[in-house]
């Protein structure tokens, strides 16, 4: 559970740090994948970011316990992200 709260608040951070601030569509794709793709698919999308590869390890270290919990526990987190997302303006691509 300290997990899901963690990520909320990083999300949080992320999605509305300022009033105006606008959501990426990258960032949404991406923290959805984070929750529910397996790690392949997620390495495949992580890597169209080409993050540096100790940052992208560091990030699979933690999906995979993200991936223990249950898909119930992922959709709530969703869920919160959805209501953020519902907050902050999403920039069209």
């Amino acid at each position: 559970m300290r997990l899901s709260v963690s990520l909320l608040l990083v999300l949080l951070a992320l999605c509305c740090y300022e009033g105006d601030a606008t959501v990426c569509p990258a960032l949404l794709a991406e923290n959805t994948g984070y929750l529910y793709l397996p790690e392949d698919a997620f390495r495949a999308q992580l890597a169209t970011f080409a993050p540096p590869e100790e940052a992208a390890e560091a990030l699979i270290t933690v999906k995979k316990c993200t991936d223990e919990m249950s898909f119930i526990e992922r959709t709530r987190i969703a869920e919160a992200l959805g209501e953020v997302v519902g907050e902050c303006p999403v920039l069209a691509v």
